[in-house]
């Protein structure tokens, strides 16, 4: 005599709950995402971290307050700023400078130095002072 089973295990596994439920967690994870303020992190320019320095820069790039530049030490004017800078890191193989500004600076004057950098796919790093 044969004795058939009545519940045979069905080996396929549904796979319509398992993209439902990841469907509902992409909604859910857009629409918090797109609602998150991201202004309101307060950022405290002036002040800087313990953070050693790792890069060396050969080339330093100073700005007063009254918009003079100087590099290295040697005053240079706003319209001969860029070619000395590309002149002095030509056959640098770290081609980077750091920008040195005053606290009292105007922010355009260290934005046009910031510009150069890139244009000409310089790195730059901007000196600050360690907050104790």
């Amino acid at each position: 005599m044969k004795i058939q089973r009545r519940n045979k295990a069905n080996p396929e596994f549904s796979l319509a709950a398992m993209t439902d439920v990841i469907l509902l967690m992409l909604i859910f994870f857009m629409i918090t995402s797109s609602a998150a303020n991201q202004s309101a992190i307060e950022v405290n320019l002036p002040k800087a971290g313990a953070l050693e320095d790792n890069i060396p820069n050969p080339l330093v790039v100073s700005i007063k307050p009254d918009g003079s530049y100087f590099v290295d030490d040697n005053p240079v004017t706003k319209d001969q700023l860029e070619s000395v800078i590309v002149s002095k890191l030509t056959n640098q193989t770290n081609k980077s400078f750091t920008i040195r500004a005053d606290e009292n600076t105007m922010h355009k004057d260290v934005v046009f130095a910031m510009e150069i950098a890139e244009k000409n796919k310089f790195n730059i790093a901007i000196a600050t002072v360690k907050d104790k």
